[in-house]
C-alpha cells in the first residue's frame, strides 16, 4: 500500500467523531450570526396575543365608574291606583274581608258604582262603616285615594276616569341673595297620636272584629297567651308584622312609638298591665 492510505487509515473514530461536530457548532453558530445582523427576533410564544389583549383591555378601562344614585325631588309625583291598591286597599278587597267588594267582583262593586264616582272617592276619603278613612293610611293624598278608587272599580266593571298624576314640581328659581334676617324659634314638634287614636284609625278594622286571627279588642282568652309573652315582643310583631298582619298594622306613616302606644291600648284593654 501507499504512503497516502497508511495516512488516512491512521484517524481513529473519536477523531472523526471530534471534527463532525464541531463542523455542526460551527454551521450553529454562523446561523446565529446572520440572524442577528438581519434583524431576526426570538419567536413570540403562543399565550403572547391573550397576554396583549388582556394588557389593552387594562388599559382603556375607565380609572373608576360613577354610579348615579336616584334623587327624590322635593314634588315628587303621587302614587299610581296600582300602586296604592298594592300597598293598602288589597288587604281588605283582595280577599273582601270585613264587607269590603271584592276586586274583580261585578256583582258586589255594581251598587257602589251605581252611586257615582265622587261619592266612592268621598267614602274612601272619610271613611264608611269599618272601612278607615284613606284606608288606614293617612299619607295618603286625596288624589291617590281617588286612583285607587278608580283602580279597583274599573277592575270590577266601572269606566271611571282617574285624576291625572300629579307631576314633579319644578324646582324654585335662585333669588337674589337677601341680608341675613333672624332666625325664629323652631316650632314644637306635634307630638304623635295616642294609642287610642291609632287603634281607631288602623287596628279597628281587623281587631274591632278579629278577623284573620287577630286577638279581638277586649278578650282577654284571646290576649292572654300574647300577653304572656311581653309588652317589648307583642311591640316587635305590632312594627315588623308577624304572619297575616303586615309592618304597622299597614300603615307605614306610624312611628314605633304610635304602634307601641297602640299595642299597649289593646293589650291593657284585655287585662294587661302594661
Amino acid at each position: 500500500m501507499s504512503n497516502v492510505d497508511n495516512e488516512a487509515n491512521g484517524y481513529s473514530l473519536g477523531q472523526i467523531l471530534l471534527a463532525v461536530f464541531a463542523g455542526v457548532v460551527g454551521i450553529v453558530a454562523f446561523v446565529v450570526i446572520v440572524a442577528k445582523i438581519f434583524g431576526v427576533t426570538d419567536p413570540v410564544e403562543v399565550n403572547e396575543p391573550v397576554a396583549v389583549a388582556a394588557k389593552l383591555e387594562e388599559n382603556i378601562k375607565p380609572v373608576a365608574v360613577v354610579e348615579l344614585a336616584e334623587e327624590v325631588a322635593a314634588g315628587a309625583p303621587g302614587k299610581s291606583g296600582a300602586e296604592v291598591v298594592k300597598a293598602v286597599c288589597s288587604m281588605c278587597h283582595a280577599a273582601g274581608l270585613m264587607n269590603a267588594p271584592k276586586i274583580g267582583d261585578n256583582a258586589q262593586w255594581a251598587p257602589r258604582i251605581a252611586q257615582g264616582y265622587e261619592i266612592l272617592v268621598k267614602h274612601a276619603i272619610e271613611g264608611i262603616r269599618s272601612m278607615p278613612a284613606r284606608g288606614g293610611n293617612p299619607a295618603l293624598t286625596d288624589e291617590e285615594v281617588a286612583s285607587a278608587v278608580a283602580e279597583m272599580a274599573n277592575a270590577s266593571g266601572a269606566k271611571f276616569t282617574a285624576p291625572a298624576p300629579k307631576a314633579a314640581e319644578a324646582a324654585p328659581a335662585t333669588e337674589p341673595a337677601k341680608a341675613a334676617e333672624p332666625v325664629a324659634a323652631a316650632a314644637p314638634v306635634a307630638a304623635g297620636k295616642s294609642g287610642e287614636e291609632v287603634y281607631k284609625a288602623v287596628c279597628l278594622m281587623c281587631h274591632g272584629a278579629g278577623l284573620m286571627n287577630a286577638p279581638k279588642f277586649g278578650d282577654k282568652a284571646q290576649w292572654a297567651p300574647r300577653i304572656a309573652q311581653g309588652y317589648d315582643t307583642l311591640v316587635s310583631h305590632a312594627v315588623n308584622g308577624i304572619r297575616t298582619m303586615p309592618a304597622k298594622g299597614g300603615n307605614p306613616a306610624l312611628s314605633d312609638a304610635e304602634v307601641a302606644a297602640a299595642v299597649k291600648h289593646m293589650a291593657n284593654a284585655a287585662g294587661a298591665g302594661f
